[in-house]
C-alpha cells in the first residue's frame, strides 16, 4: 500500500455533513489532511464513503462465538464482521457461572490488547428471570457488587459495559459501582417499573440494552422502562434493525423520540452472523436458525440475531427511510462516543483512524478500510 491515497468523488458523511464529490486522504494508517499533488487515487464517484460501523454489542459471527470460541474463533468472527463493514467490535459474553465468565474475561482482555476488540460487554448473569431471553435461567444471579467488581477485575481494564436488571438485589448498587469505575451500565432483560428505571438512570445507567426486547412492553398505566430510557436525555438506546426484533414503527418512535443523538445501532449478533442457517449454541442454550432468524430450540425465544451492520445500515436507508447522517451517528459516532473511543475511530476526520466505508448508490457495502489497508477492495 502507497503510504499516502485519495479516495475520491464519493458523497462523503462528515461531522458537518455530506460533502459532494469528497476528496479524504489516507496516510498510513490515519486519515491525512491535504494530499500532496500525484498522490495516487481510488475512483469513487457514485459512492458514499463513511465511517467504519462501531458495533457495541456483539456475540460472534461467521460460525464462532466471542462467550466459548478459541482466539482463532474470536478472530473468526471478528474478521467476518470486518468483511461487513464494522471496523470496531466489543466482544459480548452470555450468561454463564462466574468463574467461567472471569476466566473468559481475562482471556478477552488479551485481545483487547492486541487490538483486535475494543472491549468487553457482560450481558448477564444479573439480569431477571421473567425476561432471560436466551440466557440459561439456571445460571442467573442476583447483581451482587462483589461479583460486578470480580468480573471488572478480571477484564484488567478492558471492561466496557455491563447489562444487567436494576430492580434485582443489589442493582442499583452495582450501577453506581459501574459508574464509579467508568463502565456502561446499560439497563436490559429487566422487568423493572418506570421509576425503579428512573432510579437506575439517577444512579448512573446510561444505557437501555436491545431497547424494546426483553423487558415489559409501554403500557399506559404503567410505562415500564421504556419510557424511562426514551425520555431521559442521559441514556442512549440500542436497537436491533434487522426488520425481526423490531417493527419498523418501534424503530422510528425510538429515533423521533430519543433522536439520532441518542441511539446506537447494534447487531446482538451470534455465531449464525455472516454464517448461515443450522444450529448453533449460545452459552450452554442449543439455537436453531431459520431463514437468518435465530430462536432458542426450547421454547422459541429469538436468541440474538444473524444480523451485520451493513445489513443494519442498508435498511435504514431504504425501508426506514432514515437521513444518511443520522445513520451515520447511530452506527459509528454515537457507539464510538459511548466506549470513549470517539478520539480515534467513528467519524471521518483528519488523525483518526483510517477505518471507512464504501457503499454503492442503494446503499449495499462496495468496500472497507481499516486502519488504511482493505478489508475489501471497491
Amino acid at each position: 500500500m502507497a503510504d499516502r491515497m485519495v479516495l475520491a468523488g464519493a458523497r462523503v458523511v462528515l461531522p458537518t455533513g455530506v460533502a459532494e464529490n469528497g476528496r479524504v486522504t489516507v496516510e498510513g494508517t490515519r486519515i491525512g489532511g491535504h494530499a500532496p499533488a500525484g498522490a495516487p487515487s481510488v475512483d469513487l464517484s457514485g459512492h458514499w464513503l463513511v465511517p467504519g460501523f462501531v458495533d457495541m454489542h456483539n456475540h460472534g459471527g461467521g460460525g464462532a462465538s466471542f462467550t466459548s470460541g478459541t482466539a482463532e474463533d474470536v478472530l473468526t468472527g471478528v474478521r467476518t464482521h470486518h468483511g461487513h463493514g464494522t471496523t470496531t467490535m466489543v466482544a459480548s459474553t452470555v450468561t454463564g457461572e462466574m468463574d467461567f465468565l472471569t476466566h473468559r474475561a481475562g482471556f478477552l482482555s488479551e485481545l483487547v490488547e492486541q487490538g483486535d476488540l475494543a472491549g468487553i460487554h457482560f450481558e448477564g448473569p444479573f439480569i431477571s428471570p421473567c425476561r432471560k431471553g436466551a440466557h440459561s435461567g439456571e445460571l442467573l444471579r442476583d447483581p451482587d457488587p462483589a461479583e460486578v467488581r470480580k468480573l471488572l477485575d478480571a477484564a484488567r481494564g478492558t471492561a466496557k459495559m455491563v447489562t444487567l436488571a436494576p430492580e434485582l438485589p443489589g442493582g442499583m448498587e452495582s450501577v453506581r459501582l459501574l459508574a464509579e469505575h467508568g463502565v456502561i451500565a446499560a439497563v436490559g432483560h429487566t422487568d423493572a417499573t418506570y421509576e425503579q428505571t428512573v432510579e437506575a438512570i439517577d444512579a448512573g445507567a446510561t444505557v437501555a440494552t436491545h431497547l424494546f426486547n426483553a423487558m415489559p412492553v409501554l403500557g399506559h398505566r404503567a410505562p415500564g422502562p421504556i419510557a424511562a430510557l426514551l425520555e431521559d436525555e442521559r441514556v442512549t438506546v440500542e436497537l436491533i434493525n434487522d426488520g425481526t426484533h423490531l417493527h419498523p414503527a418501534a424503530l422510528e418512535l425510538a429515533f423521533r423520540h430519543a433522536g439520532a443523538a441518542r441511539v446506537a445501532f447494534i447487531t446482538d449478533a451470534m455465531d449464525a452472523a455472516g454464517f448461515g442457517d443450522g444450529v448453533y449454541r449460545l452459552g450452554p442454550l442449543a439455537v436453531e436458525v431459520s431463514e437468518g432468524v435465530a430462536r432458542l430450540v426450547e421454547g422459541g425465544s429469538i436468541a440474538g440475531s444473524t444480523l451485520t451492520l451493513d445489513t443494519a445500515f442498508r435498511r435504514a436507508a431504504t425501508v426506514d427511510a432514515l437521513p444518511v447522517e443520522d445513520i451515520v451517528r447511530a452506527i459509528s459516532t454515537n457507539p464510538a462516543r459511548l466506549l470513549g473511543l470517539h478520539d480515534r475511530v467513528g467519524s471521518i476526520e483528519a488523525g483518526k483512524d483510517a477505518d471507512l466505508v464504501v457503499l454503492g448508490a442503494d446503499f449495499t457495502l462496495r468496500g472497507v478500510m481499516r486502519k488504511g489497508a482493505w478489508v475489501v477492495e471497491p
